[in-house]
Protein backbone atom coordinates (compact mmCIF):
# COMPACT_ATOMS: atom_id res chain seq x y z
CA UNK A 1 0.00 0.00 0.00
CA UNK A 2 1.64 3.12 -0.96
CA UNK A 3 1.30 6.18 1.58
CA UNK A 4 2.93 9.99 1.63
CA UNK A 5 4.83 10.81 4.74
CA UNK A 6 5.35 14.69 5.18
CA UNK A 7 7.74 16.54 7.17
CA UNK A 8 8.59 20.06 7.62
CA UNK A 9 11.30 21.86 6.00
CA UNK A 10 13.29 24.26 6.86
CA UNK A 11 15.35 25.67 3.96
CA UNK A 12 17.84 28.43 4.55
CA UNK A 13 17.29 32.20 2.41
CA UNK A 14 19.69 30.73 -0.60
CA UNK A 15 17.36 27.88 -0.51
CA UNK A 16 13.99 29.39 -0.72
CA UNK A 17 15.33 31.68 -3.94
CA UNK A 18 16.21 28.31 -5.56
CA UNK A 19 12.75 26.28 -4.35
CA UNK A 20 11.28 29.94 -5.59
CA UNK A 21 12.73 29.44 -9.17
CA UNK A 22 12.35 25.88 -9.26
CA UNK A 23 8.35 26.80 -8.56
CA UNK A 24 8.50 29.06 -11.41
CA UNK A 25 9.82 26.98 -13.97
CA UNK A 26 8.06 24.03 -13.22
CA UNK A 27 4.92 26.54 -13.64
CA UNK A 28 6.21 28.11 -16.76
CA UNK A 29 6.19 24.44 -18.42
CA UNK A 30 2.91 23.43 -17.07
CA UNK A 31 1.27 26.54 -18.72
CA UNK A 32 2.98 26.13 -21.88
CA UNK A 33 1.88 22.87 -22.13
CA UNK A 34 -1.65 23.51 -21.94
CA UNK A 35 -1.44 26.37 -24.16
CA UNK A 36 0.01 24.31 -26.60
CA UNK A 37 -3.04 21.56 -26.29
CA UNK A 38 -5.52 24.33 -25.81
CA UNK A 39 -3.77 25.61 -29.30
CA UNK A 40 -4.46 22.41 -30.77
CA UNK A 41 -7.84 22.19 -30.10
CA UNK A 42 -8.53 25.53 -31.55
CA UNK A 43 -6.43 24.61 -34.93
CA UNK A 44 -8.61 21.24 -34.99
CA UNK A 45 -5.09 19.41 -34.90
CA UNK A 46 -3.74 16.32 -33.25
CA UNK A 47 -2.96 17.07 -29.81
CA UNK A 48 0.93 17.12 -29.19
CA UNK A 49 2.41 14.12 -27.33
CA UNK A 50 4.51 14.22 -24.25
CA UNK A 51 7.76 13.25 -26.81
CA UNK A 52 6.68 15.83 -28.85
CA UNK A 53 6.16 18.50 -26.04
CA UNK A 54 9.18 17.70 -23.75
CA UNK A 55 11.22 18.01 -27.01
CA UNK A 56 9.11 21.50 -27.84
CA UNK A 57 9.38 22.57 -24.40
CA UNK A 58 12.05 21.54 -22.36
CA UNK A 59 14.85 20.94 -24.67
CA UNK A 60 14.76 23.57 -27.40
CA UNK A 61 13.47 26.18 -24.93
CA UNK A 62 16.91 25.95 -23.26
CA UNK A 63 17.98 26.76 -25.89
CA UNK A 64 16.07 30.18 -26.49
CA UNK A 65 16.71 33.50 -25.55
CA UNK A 66 13.45 33.66 -23.48
CA UNK A 67 13.39 30.34 -21.90
CA UNK A 68 17.18 29.55 -21.41
CA UNK A 69 16.45 30.04 -17.35
CA UNK A 70 15.04 26.53 -17.50
CA UNK A 71 18.78 25.37 -17.51
CA UNK A 72 19.05 26.36 -13.91
CA UNK A 73 16.95 23.87 -12.57
CA UNK A 74 16.51 20.32 -12.90
CA UNK A 75 15.13 18.39 -15.58
CA UNK A 76 13.01 16.11 -13.49
CA UNK A 77 10.66 18.51 -12.49
CA UNK A 78 9.75 19.66 -15.78
CA UNK A 79 9.78 16.48 -17.06
CA UNK A 80 6.85 16.10 -14.33
CA UNK A 81 5.66 19.33 -15.04
CA UNK A 82 4.42 17.38 -18.20
CA UNK A 83 3.38 14.45 -16.57
CA UNK A 84 0.99 16.47 -14.92
CA UNK A 85 -0.71 18.27 -17.23
CA UNK A 86 -1.39 14.48 -19.42
CA UNK A 87 -2.91 13.11 -16.14
CA UNK A 88 -4.86 16.24 -15.78
CA UNK A 89 -6.29 15.90 -19.17
CA UNK A 90 -6.64 11.60 -19.00
CA UNK A 91 -8.63 12.64 -15.98
CA UNK A 92 -10.92 15.24 -17.95
CA UNK A 93 -11.87 12.92 -20.60
CA UNK A 94 -12.51 10.35 -18.69
CA UNK A 95 -14.77 12.41 -16.79
CA UNK A 96 -16.08 13.40 -19.90
CA UNK A 97 -16.89 9.99 -20.71
CA UNK A 98 -18.05 9.02 -17.25
CA UNK A 99 -15.36 6.29 -16.93
CA UNK A 100 -14.25 8.18 -14.00
CA UNK A 101 -15.69 7.68 -10.48
CA UNK A 102 -16.52 11.06 -8.17
CA UNK A 103 -17.50 14.19 -9.16
CA UNK A 104 -16.82 15.57 -12.48
CA UNK A 105 -13.10 17.42 -13.77
CA UNK A 106 -12.60 20.69 -15.00
CA UNK A 107 -10.35 21.35 -17.91
CA UNK A 108 -6.84 22.18 -16.90
CA UNK A 109 -6.28 25.67 -16.44
CA UNK A 110 -2.62 27.96 -16.02
CA UNK A 111 -1.55 28.29 -12.96
CA UNK A 112 -0.57 31.78 -11.20
CA UNK A 113 2.72 32.52 -9.25
CA UNK A 114 0.04 33.64 -6.91
CA UNK A 115 -1.72 30.24 -6.13
CA UNK A 116 -1.61 29.33 -2.49
CA UNK A 117 -0.07 26.10 -3.40
CA UNK A 118 3.40 25.06 -5.15
CA UNK A 119 4.62 22.33 -5.55
CA UNK A 120 7.80 20.38 -7.51
CA UNK A 121 8.48 16.57 -7.71
CA UNK A 122 11.73 14.36 -7.71
CA UNK A 123 11.65 11.47 -8.46
CA UNK A 124 14.92 8.61 -8.71
CA UNK A 125 16.14 9.93 -11.79
CA UNK A 126 16.99 13.13 -10.03
CA UNK A 127 19.29 11.80 -7.78
CA UNK A 128 18.09 13.31 -4.79
CA UNK A 129 19.08 11.61 -1.21
CA UNK A 130 18.66 11.95 2.51
CA UNK A 131 22.50 12.42 3.62
CA UNK A 132 23.96 11.20 6.66
CA UNK A 133 23.01 14.04 9.02
CA UNK A 134 19.53 13.53 8.18
CA UNK A 135 19.38 16.77 5.60
CA UNK A 136 17.66 16.06 2.07
CA UNK A 137 19.82 16.62 -0.49
CA UNK A 138 18.02 18.32 -4.19
CA UNK A 139 19.61 18.76 -7.31
CA UNK A 140 20.46 22.48 -7.71
CA UNK A 141 18.89 23.34 -4.51
CA UNK A 142 21.39 21.86 -1.83
CA UNK A 143 21.15 19.86 1.84
CA UNK A 144 17.35 21.21 3.29
CA UNK A 145 16.72 20.54 7.34
CA UNK A 146 14.20 18.76 7.64
CA UNK A 147 12.03 18.12 10.83
CA UNK A 148 12.14 14.47 11.18
CA UNK A 149 9.10 13.16 13.20
CA UNK A 150 8.56 9.67 12.41
CA UNK A 151 10.54 6.82 10.84
CA UNK A 152 9.90 6.36 6.91
CA UNK A 153 9.02 2.27 6.71
CA UNK A 154 10.44 2.00 3.55
CA UNK A 155 12.81 3.82 1.04
CA UNK A 156 11.07 6.36 -1.05
CA UNK A 157 10.15 6.20 -4.77
CA UNK A 158 9.67 10.01 -4.90
CA UNK A 159 9.74 13.44 -2.85
CA UNK A 160 7.34 16.66 -3.67
CA UNK A 161 8.45 19.93 -1.80
CA UNK A 162 5.29 21.83 -1.25
CA UNK A 163 4.31 24.85 -0.02
CA UNK A 164 1.90 26.32 1.33
CA UNK A 165 -0.33 29.43 1.31
CA UNK A 166 1.06 29.81 4.78
CA UNK A 167 4.68 30.18 3.30
CA UNK A 168 5.89 27.07 5.02
CA UNK A 169 7.62 24.34 3.37
CA UNK A 170 7.17 20.42 3.62
CA UNK A 171 8.61 17.13 1.98
CA UNK A 172 6.07 14.87 1.01
CA UNK A 173 7.89 11.47 0.46
CA UNK A 174 5.66 8.46 -1.50
CA UNK A 175 6.90 4.95 0.52
CA UNK A 176 5.38 1.19 0.76
CA UNK A 177 3.74 0.21 3.69
CA UNK A 178 4.74 -3.24 4.78
CA UNK A 179 2.02 -5.61 5.37
CA UNK A 180 3.33 -7.13 8.47
CA UNK A 181 4.79 -4.73 10.12
CA UNK A 182 1.35 -2.73 9.97
CA UNK A 183 -0.38 -5.74 11.15
CA UNK A 184 2.08 -5.88 14.12
CA UNK A 185 1.80 -2.78 15.26
CA UNK A 186 -2.38 -3.15 15.86
CA UNK A 187 -3.94 -6.27 18.41
CA UNK A 188 -5.40 -8.89 16.70
CA UNK A 189 -9.44 -8.08 15.40
CA UNK A 190 -10.46 -11.57 16.56
CA UNK A 191 -12.40 -10.76 19.64
CA UNK A 192 -12.83 -6.80 19.53
CA UNK A 193 -16.21 -5.46 18.86
CA UNK A 194 -17.85 -3.93 15.69
CA UNK A 195 -18.99 -0.36 16.02
CA UNK A 196 -21.42 1.63 14.44
CA UNK A 197 -21.08 5.48 14.15
CA UNK A 198 -23.20 8.44 14.04
CA UNK A 199 -21.58 11.77 13.04
CA UNK A 200 -23.20 15.07 13.85
CA UNK A 201 -22.50 18.66 15.00
CA UNK A 202 -23.56 18.64 18.63
CA UNK A 203 -21.27 15.65 19.34
CA UNK A 204 -18.73 14.84 16.82
CA UNK A 205 -19.64 11.23 16.16
CA UNK A 206 -21.83 9.41 18.59
CA UNK A 207 -20.64 5.28 18.83
CA UNK A 208 -23.18 2.52 19.11
CA UNK A 209 -21.99 1.88 22.18
CA UNK A 210 -22.48 4.94 24.27
CA UNK A 211 -19.55 6.94 23.52
CA UNK A 212 -19.99 10.70 22.80
CA UNK A 213 -17.20 12.88 21.22
CA UNK A 214 -17.47 16.36 21.31
CA UNK A 215 -17.04 18.27 18.17
CA UNK A 216 -14.03 20.37 19.11
CA UNK A 217 -15.56 23.08 16.22
CA UNK A 218 -11.67 24.36 15.60
CA UNK A 219 -12.65 27.18 13.42
CA UNK A 220 -15.41 28.41 15.69
CA UNK A 221 -12.96 28.64 18.62
CA UNK A 222 -10.82 30.87 15.61
CA UNK A 223 -13.53 33.34 14.69
CA UNK A 224 -12.37 36.01 16.68
CA UNK A 225 -8.04 35.96 15.76
CA UNK A 226 -9.83 35.30 11.80
CA UNK A 227 -11.89 37.92 12.13
CA UNK A 228 -9.24 40.47 13.19
CA UNK A 229 -6.27 39.39 11.01
CA UNK A 230 -9.06 39.48 7.80
CA UNK A 231 -9.75 42.82 9.14
CA UNK A 232 -5.96 44.17 9.27
CA UNK A 233 -5.76 42.71 5.39
CA UNK A 234 -8.62 44.37 4.06
CA UNK A 235 -7.09 47.68 5.24
CA UNK A 236 -3.76 47.29 3.67
CA UNK A 237 -3.09 48.76 0.25
CA UNK A 238 -3.32 46.46 -2.98
CA UNK A 239 -0.01 44.58 -3.67
CA UNK A 240 2.01 46.41 -0.94
CA UNK A 241 4.91 44.88 1.34
CA UNK A 242 2.18 45.09 4.17
CA UNK A 243 -0.43 43.59 2.38
CA UNK A 244 1.60 40.09 1.90
CA UNK A 245 2.53 40.68 5.57
CA UNK A 246 -0.83 40.81 6.60
CA UNK A 247 -1.94 38.01 3.98
CA UNK A 248 0.82 35.78 5.44
CA UNK A 249 -1.14 36.28 9.01
CA UNK A 250 -4.24 35.16 7.83
CA UNK A 251 -2.65 32.31 6.14
CA UNK A 252 -1.17 31.04 9.16
CA UNK A 253 -4.32 30.98 11.25
CA UNK A 254 -6.13 29.46 8.85
CA UNK A 255 -3.60 26.57 8.56
CA UNK A 256 -3.61 26.46 12.34
CA UNK A 257 -7.11 25.52 12.27
CA UNK A 258 -6.74 22.89 9.71
CA UNK A 259 -3.40 21.30 11.30
CA UNK A 260 -5.61 21.06 14.53
CA UNK A 261 -8.37 19.50 13.27
CA UNK A 262 -6.38 17.28 10.94
CA UNK A 263 -4.51 15.87 14.11
CA UNK A 264 -7.79 14.99 15.67
CA UNK A 265 -9.11 13.06 13.03
CA UNK A 266 -5.98 11.15 13.25
CA UNK A 267 -5.82 10.42 16.66
CA UNK A 268 -9.64 9.46 16.71
CA UNK A 269 -9.82 7.49 13.66
CA UNK A 270 -6.58 5.16 14.46
CA UNK A 271 -8.01 5.25 17.91
CA UNK A 272 -11.17 3.85 16.14
CA UNK A 273 -9.33 1.34 13.78
CA UNK A 274 -7.08 0.23 16.82
CA UNK A 275 -10.36 -1.04 19.07
CA UNK A 276 -12.53 -2.40 16.48
CA UNK A 277 -12.83 -5.28 14.38
CA UNK A 278 -14.89 -3.74 11.81
CA UNK A 279 -16.42 0.01 11.31
CA UNK A 280 -19.60 1.06 10.10
CA UNK A 281 -20.61 4.60 9.11
CA UNK A 282 -23.23 6.44 6.95
CA UNK A 283 -22.24 7.41 3.44
CA UNK A 284 -22.60 11.23 4.12
CA UNK A 285 -23.38 13.85 1.10
CA UNK A 286 -21.30 16.28 2.41
CA UNK A 287 -21.37 19.01 -0.69
CA UNK A 288 -25.13 18.94 -0.02
CA UNK A 289 -25.01 19.56 3.65
CA UNK A 290 -22.45 22.34 2.86
CA UNK A 291 -24.85 24.38 1.24
CA UNK A 292 -27.21 24.51 3.97
CA UNK A 293 -27.68 27.13 6.85
CA UNK A 294 -25.45 25.07 8.50
CA UNK A 295 -22.57 25.09 6.23
CA UNK A 296 -19.69 27.09 8.27
CA UNK A 297 -20.38 24.37 11.05
CA UNK A 298 -20.54 21.58 8.22
CA UNK A 299 -17.12 22.37 7.06
CA UNK A 300 -15.76 23.05 10.32
CA UNK A 301 -16.45 19.07 11.29
CA UNK A 302 -14.63 17.92 8.68
CA UNK A 303 -16.64 14.53 8.09
CA UNK A 304 -15.39 13.88 4.32
CA UNK A 305 -11.58 14.22 5.70
CA UNK A 306 -12.16 12.15 8.77
CA UNK A 307 -14.24 8.60 6.66
CA UNK A 308 -11.05 8.88 4.27
CA UNK A 309 -8.79 8.26 7.07
CA UNK A 310 -11.43 5.72 8.46
CA UNK A 311 -10.96 3.79 5.41
CA UNK A 312 -7.63 3.62 4.48
CA UNK A 313 -6.83 2.97 7.99
CA UNK A 314 -9.31 0.40 8.21
CA UNK A 315 -7.46 -1.33 4.29
CA UNK A 316 -4.00 -1.07 5.88
CA UNK A 317 -4.79 -2.73 9.14
CA UNK A 318 -6.88 -5.25 7.95
CA UNK A 319 -10.13 -3.86 9.29
CA UNK A 320 -13.69 -4.02 7.96
CA UNK A 321 -15.25 -0.50 7.00
CA UNK A 322 -18.60 -0.68 5.19
CA UNK A 323 -21.08 2.00 4.49
CA UNK A 324 -24.52 2.53 5.04
CA UNK A 325 -26.95 4.27 2.24
CA UNK A 326 -27.79 8.03 3.16
CA UNK A 327 -31.31 6.83 2.66
CA UNK A 328 -31.30 4.56 5.29
CA UNK A 329 -34.11 5.61 7.90
CA UNK A 330 -31.32 5.58 10.98
CA UNK A 331 -33.02 8.28 13.02
CA UNK A 332 -36.27 6.86 12.32
CA UNK A 333 -36.28 3.32 13.03
CA UNK A 334 -36.44 2.06 16.65
CA UNK A 335 -33.41 -0.13 17.00
CA UNK A 336 -35.31 -2.54 19.60
CA UNK A 337 -38.05 -3.70 18.11
CA UNK A 338 -37.25 -2.53 14.97
CA UNK A 339 -40.54 -0.43 13.95
CA UNK A 340 -40.71 2.68 11.72
CA UNK A 341 -41.62 5.56 13.83
CA UNK A 342 -41.69 8.18 10.46
CA UNK A 343 -39.44 11.13 10.61
CA UNK A 344 -38.06 13.64 13.42
CA UNK A 345 -37.59 17.32 13.50
CA UNK A 346 -33.49 18.21 13.72
CA UNK A 347 -34.29 19.65 17.36
CA UNK A 348 -35.77 16.50 18.51
CA UNK A 349 -32.93 14.88 20.47
CA UNK A 350 -35.02 12.01 22.22
CA UNK A 351 -38.29 10.50 21.81
CA UNK A 352 -40.07 7.48 22.46
CA UNK A 353 -41.00 3.99 20.19
CA UNK A 354 -44.76 3.84 20.16
CA UNK A 355 -44.63 0.63 19.59
CA UNK A 356 -42.57 -0.98 22.93
CA UNK A 357 -42.35 1.97 24.42
CA UNK A 358 -38.65 2.44 24.58
CA UNK A 359 -36.89 5.75 25.24
CA UNK A 360 -34.06 6.81 22.74
CA UNK A 361 -31.25 8.99 21.94
CA UNK A 362 -31.56 9.97 18.74
CA UNK A 363 -27.61 10.33 17.57
CA UNK A 364 -26.87 6.70 19.89
CA UNK A 365 -30.33 5.22 18.54
CA UNK A 366 -28.80 5.88 15.06
CA UNK A 367 -25.31 5.04 15.56
CA UNK A 368 -26.81 1.50 16.65
CA UNK A 369 -29.02 1.35 13.61
CA UNK A 370 -26.23 2.39 11.41
CA UNK A 371 -24.57 -1.07 12.75
CA UNK A 372 -26.92 -3.04 12.46
CA UNK A 373 -27.65 -2.16 8.91
CA UNK A 374 -24.21 -2.79 7.65
CA UNK A 375 -24.56 -6.26 9.08
CA UNK A 376 -22.03 -6.28 11.84
CA UNK A 377 -24.16 -7.17 14.54
CA UNK A 378 -23.06 -10.41 13.94
CA UNK A 379 -19.80 -9.99 13.95
CA UNK A 380 -19.52 -8.99 17.19
CA UNK A 381 -20.00 -12.36 18.28
CA UNK A 382 -16.88 -13.55 17.37
CA UNK A 383 -17.74 -14.22 13.28
CA UNK A 384 -14.78 -13.56 11.30
CA UNK A 385 -14.64 -10.83 9.20
CA UNK A 386 -12.82 -9.57 6.58
CA UNK A 387 -11.45 -6.52 4.89
CA UNK A 388 -13.16 -5.24 1.71
CA UNK A 389 -11.07 -3.66 -1.10
CA UNK A 390 -10.61 0.50 -0.90
CA UNK A 391 -9.22 2.70 -2.50
CA UNK A 392 -5.48 3.60 -1.30
CA UNK A 393 -5.03 6.12 0.60
CA UNK A 394 -2.93 9.90 0.52
CA UNK A 395 -0.91 10.14 3.58
CA UNK A 396 -1.02 8.64 7.14
CA UNK A 397 0.00 10.98 10.63
CA UNK A 398 1.52 9.59 13.59
CA UNK A 399 5.03 10.87 15.50
CA UNK A 400 7.39 7.78 16.27
CA UNK A 401 10.93 9.79 15.79
CA UNK A 402 13.56 8.97 13.71
CA UNK A 403 17.25 8.49 13.86
CA UNK A 404 19.52 10.93 11.74
CA UNK A 405 22.45 9.22 11.97
CA UNK A 406 24.76 6.92 9.55
CA UNK A 407 22.47 4.20 10.22
CA UNK A 408 19.34 6.11 8.96
CA UNK A 409 20.57 7.41 5.85
CA UNK A 410 21.93 4.70 4.97
CA UNK A 411 18.53 3.02 5.45
CA UNK A 412 16.35 5.53 3.96
CA UNK A 413 18.70 7.08 1.52
CA UNK A 414 17.86 6.58 -2.41
CA UNK A 415 20.94 5.99 -4.79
Amino acid sequence: MQLRYAFRLDPGPGQRVALARAFGCARVVYNDAVAARERARREGAVFPSAGALSKTLITEAKQSPGRQWLSEVSAVILQQALRDVERAYTNFFSSLKGSRQGARVGAPRFKSKRDARQAIRFTANARWKITEAGRLLLPKIGEVKVRWSRRLPSVPSSVTVIRDAAGRFFASFVVESDPDADLARMPDADGLPSVGIDLGLTHFAVLSDGTKIDSPRFLRRAEKKLKKAQRELSRKQKRSKNQEKARLRVARAHAQVADARREFHHQLSTQLIRESQAVAVEDLEVKALARTRLGKSVHDAGWAQFLAMLEYKAQRYARVFVKVGRFEPTSQVCSVCGVKDGPKRLHVRTWTCTHCGTVHDRDHNAAKNVKQAAGLAVTACRAQVRPEPVPAQREEAGSHGIHTGARAAQRHSTR
